[in-house]
C-alpha cells in the first residue's frame, strides 16, 4: 500500500511525539546518574573511618575477627548472593550482562548459590538460569530509598546466615565507568579477606594521638564490619543506578539517532509526494489550458 501525504503527516507528527518522550527520557537520565556518583563520592570520608577503626580492632585482636573465617569455611558450604538490576528496561543489556558475570562466577564457585536479586527483570534471567531464588527486592528510585534497601537485605541476609545457611556472601552488580559505559564487578563480602585485614592493620592512624577501643574490641570489631557491610551494599547500589541510568541514557541517544534518520526519511518522501502532487496539478492546469486555447473547427 502506498504512503499518501496525510499517512505520511501522521508518521511525522508520531515520530516528533516519541523524539520528544525520549528527549525528556534522556533528561531524567542524565539529572539521575550525577545524584548517584555523588552518592558515592560521599561514602569515601565516612569509608575511610571505618576503615581506620577496623584497623586498629584487627591490630589489637589479630586477624580472627567475628565474621572472618579460615579456608575451610570459606571453601564450602552454600553461598549467599545479591545482584543488582533493575525493574524497569528501555536500558540495552544491563541486565542480562550482569546476570550472566554472576551466573558465571558462581558457577565457577564450590557450593550451591541462594540468590537474592534487587530489580524483577535481573530476577527473572537469572530464575531462568535455574538458580535458587531467595527473595526479590524493588530496585529504590532515588538516593534516599538506597538506605532502607541496604538495612532490609542486611536484616534478611545475616538472619539467614545466623542460621548457618551459607557462611559466603557475594555482591554483583555494574559500574559505571567513563563514556556512559559500564561493567560488571563482584565483591566477596564475607567471610572477610586475610590478606584484606593484614593490610587495614598497617594504616598508620593519621594523629599523633593513639587510638583507643571502648567497649571492647570484639564488640567494636563487629559494629565496624556491620558498617563496612553497609558501605559496601550501599555503594553497590548506588553504582548499579548510576550504571543503569547511564545505559538508558545510551539506549535513548541510539533511539534518538534512529527517529531522527526516520524523520529525515519521512520527510524526504513527504516532499517528493507532495512536488509530486503538485507537478500532477500543473500538468492538469497546462494540459486544460492548451486543449481550450486550440481553435475549434
Amino acid at each position: 500500500m502506498s504512503d499518501t501525504t496525510a499517512s505520511l503527516s501522521r508518521k511525522i507528527r508520531s515520530a516528533g511525539e516519541l523524539q520528544s518522550v525520549v528527549r525528556t527520557m534522556k533528561a531524567l537520565a542524565a539529572s539521575s546518574i550525577g545524584q548517584y556518583e555523588k552518592s558515592v563520592r560521599a561514602l569515601a570520608d565516612y569509608y575511610r573511618t571505618v576503615e581506620l577503626g577496623l584497623g586498629v580492632c584487627f591490630r589489637e585482636i589479630g586477624s580472627a575477627s567475628p565474621m572472618g573465617g579460615g579456608k575451610a569455611q570459606s571453601d564450602a558450604g552454600p553461598i549467599g548472593a545479591i545482584v543488582f538490576g533493575s525493574d524497569q528496561g528501555l536500558v540495552g543489556q544491563f541486565n542480562e550482562v550482569v546476570a550472566d558475570h554472576a551466573i558465571k562466577t558462581l558457577a565457577a564457585l564450590p557450593g550451591k548459590p541462594r540468590v537474592w536479586a534487587v530489580g524483577e527483570r535481573v530476577h527473572t534471567r537469572l530464575a531462568d538460569a535455574g538458580l535458587a531464588m531467595t527473595g526479590l527486592f524493588a530496585v529504590p528510585n532515588s538516593v534516599k530509598g538506597i538506605a532502607p534497601l541496604v538495612s532490609q537485605i542486611q536484616i534478611e541476609s545475616e538472619g539467614r546466615r545466623a542460621e548457618g545457611e551459607y557462611a559466603r556472601v557475594y555482591v554483583f552488580h555494574q559500574r559505571p565507568q567513563a563514556g556512559s559505559l559500564c561493567e560488571p564487578v563482584s565483591q566477596r563480602l564475607l567471610p572477610l579477606d586475610t590478606q584484606w585485614q593484614q593490610s587495614l592493620a598497617k594504616i598508620r592512624w593519621p594523629t599523633g594521638n593513639l587510638p583507643q577501643v571502648v567497649g571492647g574490641s570484639a564488640v567494636t570489631l563487629r559494629m565496624l564490619i556491620r558498617e563496612y557491610l553497609f558501605i559496601s551494599l550501599f555503594r553497590a547500589c548506588a553504582e548499579s543506578l548510576a550504571s543503569e541510568n547511564a545505559s538508558r541514557l545510551a539506549a535513548m541517544e541510539r533511539a534518538e539517532r534512529n527517529i531522527d534518520e526516520l524523520s529525515e526519511d519521512l520527510n524526504r518522501r513527504f516532499h517528493r509526494l507532495r512536488q509530486s502532487s503538485i507537478d500532477e496539478e500543473l500538468f492538469d492546469v497546462i494540459s486544460g489550458f492548451e486543449a481550450l486555447a486550440k481553435p475549434r473547427l
